[in-house]
This record gives C-alpha cells, sequence and structure tokens, in this order.
C-alpha cells in the first residue's frame, strides 16, 4: 500500500473478487454499500475482475460510473482467487479493510459484526471462522482431510474452518501484500503476518457448488507443504536413516547365520520385495524433492503473481502495489504497457 502523503485515506475499504459472479454481484454491491454506509461516512469498494468468463466485468462498470466510490482492478487473466484478493488488498487506501467474497455465502451484514468485534479494542484483525464445515459428507471428508495432512507436515498449520470475511486494520494489510510468495495459501499468509488476531464465528450459506474439488485440494495441500514445510524433509531424513540402520541389521544377521551355521540367503521373491520396496522408496524421495526444487526455480523468477490489464476508477492517484504489473495508463501502447 502506497505512503504517498497526496494518497485519499477513506474510512474503510471493502475488497472483493469476481469470477462468475454475474448473478450475485449487483446485490452484493447495495447490500455491502448500504451495510458499510451505516457505520462508516466514507467508503470505497475495490472490486477485482480474476478473469471472470461471464459478463461480471460488465456489470460491476456499470456500478462504478453510477458510484465513483466503486474501483474495479481488471486482471489480465485469471490468477486464482488468492491472488486476486491480495491484489485487491494492495489497493486497499482505507484506515479499516473489510474482505469478503462476492458470492453472497457470507453475508455483507456481517460488517456490523465484524467490527463490534474490533471495536473493543484488543485486536488488529477480527477473522471469520464457521462453527462447522458446510456441504455434504465427501466435501467435509476431503476438507477434514486436507487440513489433516497439512497439520502433519507444515512448520505452519492452518486455521481450521476459516471464511473470507475479515476485517483488518491498515498497519496489518500493509504488512501482508508486502508478502513476495508466488505459490501461497492465503491462510497461511494471514497467519504468519502476525499481529493480534480474534476470530468471529459467522454463518455461511452453500448456495452454490465449492470450486475446490478433491483433487485441487489435495493439489493444494502439496503446493502449501512444498513451499512452507521443512518437517517433510526430515521425514524423508529419518525414513532413509531408519531404513539404512533396518538394512544394516538385516546384512549383520544374515552373515551372522552363514558364518555359524552355514545357511545362505536365497530367494526370488525376498530379492524382488527389496528390489521394488528401494526402488519406489528412492523413487517417492525423488518426486519429493522434484517438487521442492520446482517450487524453488517459480519463487526465483520473480514475476509478478497477477497483471493487470486496466484499474476503473474516478481518480487515479496510487502506485500499483510492487507485486503486480499495470499500465502506466489506459491509453499505454504495449511496449509502454509493463514495468
Amino acid at each position: 500500500m502506497s505512503g504517498d502523503p497526496q494518497e485519499r485515506i477513506v474510512k474503510i475499504s471493502v475488497v472483493t473478487t469476481l469470477y462468475r459472479s454475474a448473478s450475485t454481484i449487483e446485490e452484493f454491491y447495495h447490500r455491502t454499500m448500504k451495510t458499510a454506509g451505516e457505520l462508516f461516512p466514507d467508503i470505497e469498494l475495490i472490486i477485482v475482475n480474476d478473469g471472470s468468463p461471464d459478463h461480471s466485468l460488465d456489470v460491476a462498470l456499470e456500478l462504478q460510473r453510477k458510484d465513483p466510490r466503486v474501483v474495479i482492478v481488471d486482471l489480465a487473466r485469471n490468477f486464482g482467487h488468492h491472488k486476486a484478493m491480495m491484489t485487491g488488498l494492495g489497493y486497499a487506501n482505507g484506515e479499516l479493510v473489510f474482505l469478503i467474497d462476492s458470492d453472497l455465502e457470507e453475508k455483507p451484514e456481517d460488517i456490523k459484526l465484524f467490527y463490534q468485534r474490533f471495536a473493543k479494542g484488543d485486536c488488529d484483525v477480527v477473522y471469520g471462522v464457521q462453527q462447522s464445515r458446510r456441504g455434504g459428507l465427501i466435501e467435509r471428508f476431503t476438507g477434514a482431510a486436507f487440513f489433516t495432512l497439512v497439520a502433519a507436515l507444515s512448520d505452519h498449520p492452518l486455521p481450521r474452518n476459516l471464511v473470507t470475511s475479515r476485517l483488518m486494520t491498515r498497519a496489518y494489510v500493509r504488512a501482508l501484500v508486502r508478502h513476495r510468495d508466488r505459490d501461497f495459501l492465503i491462510a497461511h499468509l494471514w497467519d504468519i503476518t502476525g499481529f493480534r488476531q480474534q476470530p468471529l464465528t459467522v454463518g455461511k450459506l452453500s448456495l452454490s457448488p465449492s470450486t475446490y474439488s478433491t483433487w485441487r485440494r489435495i493439489e493444494m495441500a502439496v503446493k502449501h507443504v512444498t513451499t512452507t514445510s521443512t518437517r517433510l524433509l526430515y521425514l524423508i531424513l529419518f525414513a532413509g536413516i531408519a531404513i539404512f540402520g533396518l538394512s544394516v541389521v538385516v546384512i549383520l544377521y544374515y552373515l551372522a547365520r552363514y558364518f555359524t551355521s552355514g545357511i545362505g540367503v536365497n530367494g526370488f521373491t525376498s530379492e524382488i520385495i527389496s528390489i521394488w520396496f528401494l526402488g519406489g522408496f528412492i523413487t517417492l524421495i525423488l518426486g519429493i524433492l522434484g517438487i521442492y526444487i520446482s517450487n524453488i526455480m517459480a519463487e526465483t523468477k520473480r514475476r509478478p503473481y497477477t497483471v493487470i490489464r486496466r484499474v476503473h476508477k474516478t481518480d487515479v492517484t496510487r502506485d500499483p502495489p510492487d507485486n503486480i504489473i499495470e499500465p502506466r495508463t489506459p491509453t499505454s501502447s504495449p511496449d509502454e504497457s509493463f514495468r
């Protein structure tokens, strides 16, 4: 977030994203601005279009033309929900920042509950949690398996049953957007940024099926563990030591048996089992190390994690955050569009 003294400071920034949100964004806008307007005199609504394939952007642009408090950050393509949220947070000017999804599964009216909890003065962040996970048996089971796996292998276990909604101070958001990770789970960054954080139990509706499939959950778990954890590498080390130690014991046993009783070692089965076991274990190790190396390669490229096609707002007074690319002006030529 910029420190420009000419930057307009508002009381609260509401940040949301668009992806297949054409049916909800207009109602979301009216409910959000009405609720926030009852609490704060000066508001801005930052909407990040994450390459939505429907006409969500057109609906949002119509809202922006009518209301100068709306800022639309149009990404060049779909970069993913978490990166879109981080980009929107980088544009927030408010003394407070409220992050929420625009699909109406989390109620915009909950901002009152978050502000009441925040007003106690003992925290910098109020984050929402569900009392229990939504969805059917399979969805709940895969969600529980995801968090169990992450807790077992990660250096930083993720809080369970989080929702997107959270109310944050400007100082916390400025610290949050300083992270430069290219592959991340935003819940991990929320947690490791620190500050004083307090949970608030809120409801979440199930208006649409989750976009996080079982395979997507597995992919996220693997990505999170291999970008944040050293525990998995230590487990591999200890497993290797254990297997080496066991093999030494077995070798000494068979040598002792041979020299004392003259019984040799034979058998095709035992040989094949040993080869398959050690071959599979070595392949597993190489695969895990390969994932770590690929993550290192992605991070060292230092590519911006989002590219912005255009920012639609009434007055252009800010530079974009360092972790994104934005056109210098709406009419820039292709050669001048990136920096």
